[in-house]
Order: C-alpha cells, then sequence, then structure tokens
C-alpha cells in the first residue's frame, strides 16, 4: 500500500479520529505524542482503544499510532492502546491488533530506540511496522542503522524539531535543513523502506504546500504527511505518476555492458534499464 498521505488527527478526539480516513490520506495518524497535552494523555490512550476496537471502524487506509518517545511513555501507550504485555494476567486485545496497521515512533534517536519498541509490540503480540521518525540531530546521524531495524518500514522526517534541536531558524526555503531531508531518503532507499517528508505548517498556503511537495517528489521522498484534511488531495496527486510519463519497458531493450578497458571503442554498447516511478 502506497503511502502518499499521512494525515495526523489528536488522539484526544475521537470525533475526529473516525472521520479521519474520510479525507482520503494513505494512512490516518492517531497522535498520543505531540497533539495531546501532558494530562490528557491517560483520556487519549482510551480514546485511540475505543475507536481501533469499534467495528464499525473498519477504513481502507493504513491505521497508525503515534506514540510518545521509546520508554517508558511509550510502553504507557501501548498498555493503554492494546493492553497489557501477553505474558501478563490480562492478553492484549485481538481485534485491536487487527484494527492498528502501524505504529509511529517519534524522536528516534538510535536504532536501540527501535528495537526497544519492536519488543514492546511483540510482548503485546503486535506484529505491525514501525515508522521511525527522524527529528534529531543524533536521529539524523543514526538514519541508516535506524532504517536497518527489521521492523522499520519507513523513515520519517521532521523538519520542526529537528530545527528546534539544531537551534535553527526555519526559512521558506528550508536550506537549513535541506542536507538532514537528502540524507533521509538516501537512509531510506538504502534499506528498502518508505521516505516521508515532514509537514508543511502553514495549512492556509495551498501554493506553498503544492512547491513544498513538488520539491519532496524530486527529491525522491514517497510521501509526505499532512496536518489538515486540505493538505491531503494536492499531497496525492504530486505523489501519484503521471500516466503520460509513464514509458512502457517493452520500448526498453538491455543490452550487454562492454569491460570498461573498451571504453573507446566503437563497439561499445550502453544498458538501458527500466524506469523508477514514484
Amino acid at each position: 500500500m502506497p503511502r502518499r498521505s499521512v494525515l495526523f488527527t489528536p488522539g484526544d478526539r475521537p470525533e475526529m479520529m473516525r472521520k479521519a480516513p474520510d479525507a482520503g490520506s494513505d494512512v490516518v495518524v492517531f497522535d498520543l505524542e505531540d497533539a495531546v497535552a501532558p494530562d490528557r494523555k491517560t483520556e487519549a490512550r482510551e480514546a485511540v482503544r475505543e475507536v481501533l476496537a469499534d467495528p464499525d471502524f473498519a477504513p481502507d487506509c493504513e491505521v497508525c499510532v503515534r506514540v510518545n518517545p521509546a520508554g517508558i511513555a511509550a510502553d504507557d501507550d501501548l498498555a493503554g492502546v492494546l493492553g497489557p504485555a501477553s505474558g501478563d494476567a490480562e492478553a492484549s486485545a485481538d481485534d485491536l491488533r487487527e484494527t492498528l496497521d502501524a505504529v509511529m515512533l517519534p524522536k528516534a534517536g538510535s536504532a536501540d530506540d527501535a528495537e526497544t519498541l519492536a519488543d514492546l509490540l511483540d510482548e503485546r503480540d503486535a506484529a505491525v511496522p514501525i515508522l521511525a521518525l527522524v527529528e534529531t540531530a543524533a536521529g539524523i546521524l543514526a538514519a541508516e542503522e535506524i532504517a536497518a531495524v527489521p521492523d522499520v518500514d519507513a523513515l520519517v522526517f521532521g523538519a520542526e524539531d529537528l530545527a528546534a534541536d539544531l537551534g535553527a531558524t526555519r526559512t521558506a526555503e528550508g536550506t537549513e535543513v535541506l542536507h538532514a531531508r537528502e540524507h533521509v531518503v538516501l537512509a531510506a532507499s538504502a534499506a528498502d523502506v518508505d521516505a516521508i517528508d515532514t509537514v508543511y505548517t502553514d495549512i492556509e498556503d495551498a501554493a506553498g504546500l503544492a512547491e513544498e511537495t513538488e520539491f519532496a517528489v524530486e527529491l525522491g521522498f514517497d510521501g509526505k504527511m499532512a496536518i489538515h484534511p486540505a493538505q491531503v488531495e494536492p499531497i496525492n496527486e504530486a505523489f501519484t505518476p503521471d500516466p503520460e510519463r509513464v514509458e512502457s519497458p517493452a520500448r526498453l531493450t538491455t543490452y550487454e555492458r562492454r569491460p570498461a578497458k573498451d571504453a573507446d571503442s566503437s563497439e561499445r554498447r550502453r544498458w538501458f534499464g527500466l524506469p523508477i516511478h514514484r
């Protein structure tokens, strides 16, 4: 399933969570981290659990929960949403595990962070992929190791928190985070996992969203995060290949590559590979 658009919804707003799939995003994320005040975490966990357990909630899109950073907080989130570890007296609910498709790990700073979350999921028999959000200097520098963790299925770039971690000033051009942005794409591609771009924070600037999303496509990202339903359609359109630009593989021919020492030979032949489309 593609992950062109990844739409966030506050975890303490059940009515918004139920409506989120209607926006048409490929992924909806029920957020237990930044979107929820500290004194509402318990209420949010209960709300997310209630929505996931509702038999009438059966969206076609991927359903993801963003937990708090790896450690006690993430364990509390999973306990509140999925129940205690399977080895405890009370087993996790099967119907919740069937509804939950993925878990997002914020502020992933090392492979150990991702492996810790994977262990917490294993304890609850929740075999779901991890979307690792790299949004700190440590996370960017460890992106290759994080992407190589078997349970990690995507690297997600977070520009806002990264800029704060660096003490950088956010600009419209985004040059202050461009190196990190490109690094995430490289790490994800090398590990054969999805690369998801950062949010565009100005929900009223449609032109700015279109420009930044097109640049994300050019950089090689597979999708982009969204914080408002209105951002979903333009993001989906940008990451959907134009049929007129898709060239049939039947029109391409593969030739044998000759040794480099024959580089000056008139008999040198070239190799044409199949096109890559996102």
